[in-house]
């Protein structure tokens, strides 16, 4: 039993604010019962994505609607607030919350009180002052920017389908990412295949009419499979004619230009930017203490350090690796920590309540798998390399394992059949970004650009 009634404040509903509150929903069942705990998310979101999966759902080898997880019907047991925390009082024990309702009304943010914190915010793209990277590039962090994705490559090969300009066909089918971790160059894979194989239903389109080029600014891709694993990565992508470029930078996007740092200059429509994360920004408003990276102190039990009834795992903290050999190293901010985080960050809160001793984080990095497109893949897990198909259906096999809930699990394992079985679907559908601009053209009135007030709409 818990020694005190306790209202359980989760920040982000995420791979750790939602398995966080999951695993208390099951370590204090009888306490939320007779009413002695509560737990309360407040995330952005009503859904938690599972960003492995983004790269498949742009390719179309997923519905979007099976990348998320429905929060309210997983966390039955907590209430759900769809809004951000905007700032954190943590020594009077209350976050301000920001809402759609808190917007409509006008009163500013409300104040939630809480006895026990978890910030899980995740984190955000982490963005440079590139000349025109704002108003031309696009993300690769939610399931809408995924979709989004898309249909905007897929608008592309029909407007070079359609233009007599070559200059604008030449545009259309240069697609630029900028990034060589996992984000882009899985992205990157799986969008060549999809759009190779939706070349042969246009008539003057050819697969090498279309230029992929992969930026990236150390001198490796993927260092989380490993040195070799990630050269032999390179030269798949440049066996499929794309471009990769290492130790090179993008200098400029403006005019609808790329503009790289070894003097390269490409016409496109297309910059994808996957260059890394960086801390929500929620974390610099609290008065809890950042590392010189901005991300919180933690302890290898999950709690901010120096500071009590404080928790947080995921991107948002800083925790020691009590596994490795060098001294002062953390754990990466991946997913494969985030979730194993999660599991003792719930069962640290619950021993807290009781009085009793707290469990010590340590996972040893099993290491890495990526895909690269459809039966492309690479791998490397407990120092065994794979690559090609085997490394691709230890990809699936692992997130599959991985993905919340067996209802997910049951409808991407059917959606994969299926897929083996039937063609792949090659229909853009980017009219779903602005439903409304066909009603208000024959209403009289003038198109929207863009879906108002919403941050997330497809650029």
């Amino acid at each position: 039993m818990v020694k005190e009634r306790a209202r359980i404040l989760v920040v982000g509903g995420g791979y750790v604010g939602m398995y966080t509150a999951l695993r208390l929903q099951r370590k204090l069942k009888r306490e939320l019962g007779r009413g002695d705990a509560e737990i309360t998310v407040v995330t952005p979101d009503p859904y938690m994505t599972y960003q492995p999966f983004l790269p498949e759902a742009a390719a179309g080898a997923i519905s979007p609607r099976h990348v998320v997880v429905p929060l309210r019907r997983v966390l039955d047991r907590c209430r759900v607030i769809i809004g951000e925390a905007t700032a954190i009082d943590h020594a009077g024990r209350t976050a301000t919350i920001s809402t759609l309702a808190t917007g409509e009304e006008g009163t500013g943010g409300r104040r939630v009180a809480y006895d026990e914190l978890v910030l899980a915010p995740g984190s955000v793209s982490r963005t440079l002052p590139i000349p025109g990277l704002a108003e031309h590039g696009i993300g690769f962090k939610t399931v809408e920017e995924a979709i989004g994705l898309r249909n905007h490559v897929l608008e592309q090969m029909d407007i070079a389908s359609s233009t007599r300009d070559p200059a604008i066909r030449d545009a259309a089918l240069t697609f630029v990412f900028v990034g060589g971790g996992y984000a882009g160059v899985e992205a990157l894979g799986e969008l060549e295949d999809m759009a190779r194989y939706a070349a042969r239903y246009y008539h003057n389109i050819r697969p090498e009419d279309m230029k992929w080029i992969l930026v990236e600014a150390s001198d490796r891709i993927l260092p989380e499979v490993g040195e070799e694993m990630g050269r032999y990565t390179v030269t798949e992508l440049r066996r499929r004619n794309i471009d990769v470029r290492l130790e090179t930078r993008l200098e400029s996007c403006a005019d609808r230009v790329a503009v790289l740092s070894d003097g390269a200059r490409f016409p496109t429509r297309t910059v994808v930017w996957t260059a890394g994360v960086k801390p929500h920004p929620v974390l610099a408003a609290t008065d809890l203490p950042l590392n010189g990276r901005g991300r919180l102190k933690c302890t290898a039990e999950l709690a901010v350090e120096g500071t009590a009834h404080a928790w947080a795992a995921g991107d948002a903290a800083a925790v020691p690796d009590v596994t490795a050999r060098e001294q002062g190293r953390e754990c990466a901010p991946n997913a494969q920590h985030a979730l194993r985080q999660a599991r003792v960050l719930g069962d640290n809160i619950a021993h807290s309540l009781r009085g009793e001793p707290l469990e010590t984080y340590a996972h040893k990095y099993a290491g890495s798998v990526a895909s690269l497109g459809l039966h492309k893949g690479v791998a490397q897990v407990y120092g065994r390399k794979l690559k090609g198909y085997s490394a691709w259906f230890m990809h699936r096999t692992y997130h599959l394992s991985r993905v919340p809930t067996f209802n997910r699990k049951a409808r991407v394992a059917a959606e994969w059949t299926l897929a083996g079985l039937f063609k792949r679907e090659i229909v853009s559908l980017g009219s779903l970004e602005h439903p409304r601009a066909e009603f208000e053209l024959a209403a009289g009135g003038k198109p929207s650009q863009g879906p108002p007030n919403n941050p997330k709409g497809s650029s």
